[in-house]
């Protein structure tokens, strides 16, 4: 039997997406009505010799049909499968194994890391000064914020804030108040997002409610959390949310509860939320936590020398603190040895690109192409057309592109219509435009950044810098004669300082 190629099961990551594919089956194949399709399993299900206790009303047939069902029965799913169907084990073999990924899907989004206490302030916490001053004073009991997001990209610290913050205002007041404290998994490396209504349920024992009364609707568990906890003055922190419509049900919505919220995604659509951005550590405070971590004396013979190595991680605390250890654990290195490739290669290799990748993979692929090509333009300021110039696509979907890294917090928008790539942000999508993109597409985007240059001297440099950065071959044209690019063809790789 021929089925459409627009009906895919395999594209389905939720249960809600399968049921919706189900019904597009429906349709395809006449869009028999309820009871039909309940005589059609009534009747394979008599010739496989199942006793007729097990065949099901049609009213729970029709419930195959209906979104936001947790605990499906894939043995009568695939029975409606099969009665839209017919025997073809090709067909069935397809959905049958879509079923089991979205089931397991949802098995690990019910998993959850719920706490009645907060976890420990990382011991390596340094500056943010004003930024806790700031967050205290909108969480202050006569305001009327009472959740505060804190956002901004991977590695930039959102977490340790987080809990250093939260920790700071239990010591200040010192009740009895409730603390939860979940984990929702927004951009874990492997692993769908928390469910929301797992975390309700988790939430909902910590406060010392019996299985019995937990309700199993999602608004209904909404409902009786906020009932619980209005008036008590509770702490709440949402580590690492993926989405606003994740929290919704969380926050607990009445005024004394103060919620703290961690994400890499620009959240909105919130009555009392206020969002503070997390950025990059000062200059002072980058090196003081390369001082901490890698230990004074390492670091004391060249004090410029160290604030050049901050400075070239882009102050990001994650990179910070991994080049501090790498520091720490070898001594013979002298601090001039981590300004060129190792310095990237070290962070990226530790844990810097596991953080990007886990952000880039829940992009658009339009948008993530995009990131790739940005590491054809240098570490400076881009604007839409530039944009549009390498994707060869209007500005206008350019400016949607670009709208979409900025709310991943993977480019940062420095004025009306610029932009910016973080340099470790930068060398991941050097590293994967190489991966994923053909050298002849990035060749044709990078004569089009070219042309859409106005300086024939600084577009050959470019185009030479480019090339090598990215370890494809530079034009004979532009090598011959020019100091520069036979400097750059020698196998020293990519220069971050230049």
């Amino acid at each position: 039997m021929f089925v459409p190629q627009v009906l895919d099961p395999g594209k389905a990551r939720t249960i809600d997406e399968f049921i919706a594919e189900l019904r597009l089956l429906k349709a395809w194949a006449g869009n028999p009505s309820i009871t039909e399709i309940t005589r059609r399993i009534h009747r394979d299900w008599q010739r496989a010799g199942r006793p007729r206790g097990e065949w099901p009303a049609r009213s729970t047939v029709g419930n195959c049909f209906q979104l936001g069902r947790r605990r499906p029965n894939s043995d009568l799913l695939l029975a409606v499968v099969q009665a839209l169907v017919g025997a073809d084990e090709a067909i069935l073999s397809v959905w049958r194994q879509s079923l089991r990924a979205v089931l397991g899907e949802a098995e690990a989004a019910a998993r959850v890391s719920a706490y009645n206490r907060l976890p420990a302030v990382p011991p390596l916490f340094v500056g943010r000064t004003d930024l806790v001053t700031q967050a205290e004073a909108l969480l202050a009991c006569d305001q009327d914020v009472t959740a505060l997001v804190l956002e901004g990209m991977p590695g930039v610290g959102k977490t340790s804030l987080a809990l250093h913050l939260a920790h700071r205002l239990l010591a200040e007041e010192r009740t009895d108040a409730p603390i939860l404290f979940a984990n929702l998994r927004g951009s874990a490396p492997q692993g769908p997002p928390a469910d929301p209504a797992a975390v309700l349920e988790a939430f909902l024992r910590l406060l010392v409610t019996t299985g019995d009364r937990i309700p199993y609707d999602l608004e209904a568990r909404a409902a009786l959390y906020q009932q619980l906890l209005a008036g008590t003055g509770a702490l709440i922190v949402l580590d690492d949310a993926a989405d606003a419509e994740q929290l919704r049900s969380l926050l607990p919505g009445s005024r004394g509860c103060r919620t703290v919220i961690t994400s890499r995604r620009a959240l909105t659509g919130f009555g009392d939320t206020t969002r503070l951005s997390v950025q990059p550590l000062a200059p002072d405070d980058s090196v003081e936590l390369l001082r901490a971590t890698a230990g004074a004396e390492r670091i004391a013979p060249d004090n410029a020398a160290i604030h050049q190595i901050a400075g070239l991680l882009g102050h990001l605390p994650l990179a910070l603190s991994i080049i501090g250890r790498h520091m720490r654990d070898h001594p013979a290195w002298a601090l001039g040895d981590y300004y060129r490739e190792p310095l990237t290669s070290l962070a990226l290799e530790d844990g810097v690109r596991t953080a990007l990748s886990a952000s880039d993979a829940r992009l658009p692929m339009s948008a993530r192409r995009l990131l790739r090509l940005l590491a054809l333009h240098p570490l400076q300021e881009i604007n839409a057309a530039t944009a549009a110039a390498l994707l060869d696509e209007p500005t206008v979907t350019a400016e949607h592109h670009l709208a979409t890294l900025t709310a991943a917090h993977l480019i940062e928008r420095t004025a009306p219509g610029g932009f910016r790539l973080h340099a470790l942000v930068h060398a991941y999508a050097e590293e994967r435009i190489c991966i994923d993109e053909p050298a002849t597409l990035i060749r044709q985007a990078l004569s089009r950044l070219l042309e859409h240059g106005s300086s024939r001297d600084a577009a050959v440099r470019l185009e030479t810098r480019t090339l090598h950065a990215l370890r494809l071959p530079v034009p004979r044209q532009h090598a011959e004669g020019d100091e520069e690019s036979r400097l750059l063809q020698q196998p020293a790789g990519r220069v971050l300082a230049a």
